[in-house]
């Protein structure tokens, strides 16, 4: 097979070189502006890094205060009679007379209810019969006394006679022997009777105690107020029955109400400086514009382990009887304190990885991180025990961005700011 040579105007002509010129300059300038820009972001990042490094924050401070008088805390409590008595039937019978009821006011010794009860009278009756006929026996058992001792003198007459005889031959031995013997038996009878005497005088106390029981449980006839007080329940009415075994709903109730003991729970942190003659206020939220005082009585002495809390009572006087048993009362101490602490703001306070931190402003114009550890929190002003000692100067509200070791500016801080909560950082 053969070709036919080619024609020389049949062969295209070479592409030309501006397209490709173009193209170059539009890649260069695409580079070259991207360049610039990445030059730009540089150099902006560069800046803000430089502005960041040479800014000198203006910053509130405060000076941490020293505390070392007593520490005031307020503890939730209620208040409590200051004696409480339930009353019980000890006599058997039916309420025959009632005097009283809730809310009625008494006098130790006034009668609060009257008991009729027929049976212990008749028992007592018949007590007090078996006394007399007791006595009667002893008078006999005393007679019988004397009767042997008549016979015994007797006895000894006729023994020292016939002992005579029987020595000068008049009377017969025998006569002699039964004399002597007359005279041990009416000693021996003597002896028995003053021994029957002893047992009627013995049978005399029993049934004399006997008696003075059953005039005791009649004294319980009528129920009495054992102290000055209000009467709270009331469990019986006339005409029903009671019984004397202790068991059952009280007859009533009483509280006395002229002093009062306030409860409250002392917290750890507190009870060591609680002790006997401590002043306390109290307050109860309905009655705002008034402080009752009252003193610490007693406490526990050992801490509750559930709630590692002191049981604390204060005695509150009560004479107007304006406060009643159990109300919710406030109730603030001022507790000794055992060692100083320092005083900060809460806003000058932050929490973060590192802990509970302050930011220090020191003399030479930086700001130190601090840990420091708080053991009361009292809402706007916290209680450091740990990590200051007094007179520091601290930042209030550190930024988040504040570093340790960078310039500040101390900025005064002005009258009427007031305190805010914690940071969170």
């Amino acid at each position: 097979m053969t070709h036919s040579p080619r024609d020389p105007s049949d062969v295209p002509p070479p592409p030309r070189a501006g397209p490709f010129v173009l193209v170059g300059l539009g890649i260069a300038g695409l580079l070259a502006w991207g360049g610039y820009g990445q030059w730009q972001q540089r150099a902006a990042a560069t800046e803000t890094q430089r502005r960041i490094d040479t800014h000198v924050p203006r910053l509130r401070t405060a000076t941490v205060d020293r505390a070392d008088k007593p520490m005031e805390i307020t503890l939730p409590g209620q208040t409590d009679a200051f004696a409480r008595a339930a009353l019980y039937a000890r006599a058997t019978g039916y309420i025959a007379e009632r005097r009283v009821d809730i809310g009625s006011r008494v006098r130790k010794g006034d009668i609060l209810l009257r008991i009729a009860a027929p049976d212990l009278d008749q028992q007592l009756a018949q007590a007090e019969a078996q006394v007399g006929q007791l006595e009667a026996q002893l008078l006999q058992a005393r007679a019988m006394v004397d009767q042997a001792k008549a016979n015994v003198g007797l006895a000894n007459v006729t023994n020292s006679r016939t002992s005579t005889l029987a020595g000068q031959g008049w009377a017969s031995k025998q006569n002699a022997d039964n004399s002597q013997a007359s005279v041990l038996s009416q000693t021996a009878t003597l002896a028995s009777a003053q021994a029957g005497v002893k047992v009627a005088e013995a049978n005399i106390k029993a049934q004399t105690a006997t008696v003075d029981r059953l005039k005791a449980l009649t004294g319980f006839k009528d129920i009495v107020a054992p102290f000055d007080g209000v009467i709270t329940t009331r469990g019986v009415d006339v005409g029903d029955l009671v019984h004397a075994d202790g068991t059952g709903t009280a007859l009533l109730a009483m509280d006395r109400d002229d002093v009062l003991r306030v409860s409250v729970n002392v917290p750890q942190s507190a009870a060591g400086g609680i002790r006997e003659g401590l002043d306390a206020a109290v307050r109860v939220p309905q009655m705002p514009n008034r402080v009752f005082s009252g003193k610490v009585e007693r406490s526990s002495v050992a801490l509750l382990l559930s709630s590692r809390t002191l049981t604390t009572q204060v005695d509150v006087p009560n004479a107007d009887l304006t406060l009643r048993a159990g109300l919710y009362v406030s109730v603030t101490f001022k507790v000794p304190r055992t060692q100083s602490v320092a005083v900060i703001p809460a806003e000058a306070m932050v929490f973060n990885q590192r802990g509970t931190q302050v930011a220090i402003a020191g003399d030479d114009g930086q700001a130190r991180w601090r840990n420091v550890h708080v053991q009361r929190d009292l809402g706007t002003v916290l209680e450091i025990d740990r990590g200051l000692e007094g007179g520091e100067q601290i930042v209030l509200s550190p930024p988040a961005d504040l570093r340790d070791g960078q310039r500040i500016e101390r900025q005064v801080p002005k009258t009427d700011d007031k305190p805010v909560t914690a940071a969170a950082r």
